[in-house]
């Protein structure tokens, strides 16, 4: 395995970090007064100018759908600026350096849910859903949603999921309670990918299907938006939708009935590497700010960077996020060279090690700030809830935790 970069990455890497430098740093107070002066012009839920008008640079300087992988086809060469596609292993170093910006990744149209479901359109997606969804999601000009999980069902067991997808002639009719819907709160999502249940009769993970459904159609009403330790994630959002009697012409079906297992297994692998490296990214800036705050405060009469507990921490943390890279740029590389298959075990370790990691590392960092570390005056509490929250997203702790034990179990079982 090599631990170096390829010289694509390297040059996307360098170009990255300068557009960080000049226009996301800088930029990091003006997104919170924006999102403060929409709160009080009652538009909360309006999408933020900074972003809008960072995005033409990004992609004039051929930072653009990174997150492309060489099997996108056309798709690549036509909307990425540039002519070949990045593997898991070329664009995680890139994920990360966006990681430490949680915003910044919709400057260079690679935020979540939108990454997923472009992925999904270019894998499962008739010519048909490709030309009106997937171009234009590309382009930038709308957004997506994914709805999956259910209020009342543990959704930690997708075979749980209990929305129905109904044939009626000519097409589907969609019936279920969606939540944690993240970005249906955007006024640009245009789409939603829906999972559930077309057979409920059929094998176990032969019932679920996915299916693409315009935000636009009678019969869809977004309830309320959750919010994340009283964080609502403005203008995106994380919402609890009702689909009642939604139709849909049967083209939108995903690859065909009884194949969302299959689908959620092909879009979930690329989409926890790049979670993962924004959460590696978010904990180097967690230590980043934890070293300036430790060396800038005087407890007891000495630096607290001279206080043995917080060397103790930071050394510590420095560890921490190595080891999960190093874990996560494994996965990525085996993905790359055998599948995701062949990395099932990796991929499901990297789910537990790097959100754990980082919930560790800022709740470090926020206690090296003291009371400053709790409110808005810093980003670790943000942070926290972004970390927080990826121990549930694709998969909770424990059910990555099982898979990996039956995998080493399986390595020790009597013939």
């Amino acid at each position: 395995m090599d631990f170096d970069y390829s010289p694509r990455t390297q040059e996307l890497q360098a170009k990255l970090l300068r557009f960080m430098d000049q226009h996301i740093y800088p930029a990091e107070a003006e997104y919170f007064a924006e999102i403060e002066a929409n709160t009080k012009a009652g538009k909360r839920w309006t999408p933020l100018q900074l972003i809008e008008r960072l995005k033409p640079e990004a992609r004039e300087q051929g930072l653009w759908n990174l997150f492309l992988p060489p099997t996108a086809g056309g798709a690549k060469a036509a909307h990425s600026g540039r002519d070949f596609g990045l593997s898991n292993g070329d664009y995680a170093p890139l994920a990360e350096i966006m990681g430490r910006v949680p915003w910044s990744s919709e400057v260079f149209n690679c935020s979540a849910p939108d990454t997923g479901n472009m992925e999904t359109i270019e894998r499962y997606g008739s010519p048909d859903i490709k030309a009106r969804w997937l171009e234009p999601l590309l382009r930038g000009e709308i957004r997506s949603a994914f709805a999956m999980t259910e209020p009342a069902v543990a959704s930690s067991d997708a075979t749980n999921i209990e929305a129905r997808i109904e044939r009626d002639g000519d097409h589907y009719v969609i019936n279920g309670r969606k939540w944690w819907t993240s970005g249906a709160g955007d006024p640009r999502c245009a789409l939603y990918i829906f999972m559930g249940k077309t057979d409920p009769e059929a094998a176990r993970h032969s019932q679920q299907s996915m299916i693409v459904v315009p935000a636009d159609v009678p019969g869809i009403t977004i309830l309320r938006p959750l919010t994340v330790f009283g964080y609502d994630d403005a203008p995106h959002g994380h919402m609890e939708v009702d689909f009642k009697n939604v139709r849909v012409p049967v083209d939108n079906i995903l690859l065909g009935e009884g194949r969302g297992f299959e689908i959620a297994q092909g879009r979930l692998g690329p989409g926890r590497i790049h979670h993962c490296m924004r959460l590696i990214g978010l904990s180097e800036r967690g230590l980043e700010l934890m070293c300036k705050r430790a060396s800038s405060r005087v407890a007891f009469g000495r630096p607290v960077a001279d206080q043995g507990v917080t060397r103790e921490r930071i050394a510590e943390a420095r560890c921490r996020i190595d080891m999960a890279r190093l874990l996560t740029l494994k996965a990525a590389w085996m993905m790359d060279m055998s599948g995701n298959k062949s990395a099932q075990a990796e991929i499901a370790m990297i789910k537990v090690v790097a959100p754990t990691m980082a919930c560790q590392v800022i709740d470090w960092a926020m206690q090296v700030h003291g009371g400053g570390g709790m409110c808005d005056d810093f980003p670790l509490a943000y942070y926290y809830t972004l970390a927080r929250t990826l121990r549930f997203a694709d998969g909770p702790d424990e059910v990555h935790r099982n898979a990996i034990a039956k995998l080493e179990l399986g390595k020790h079982a009597r013939r």
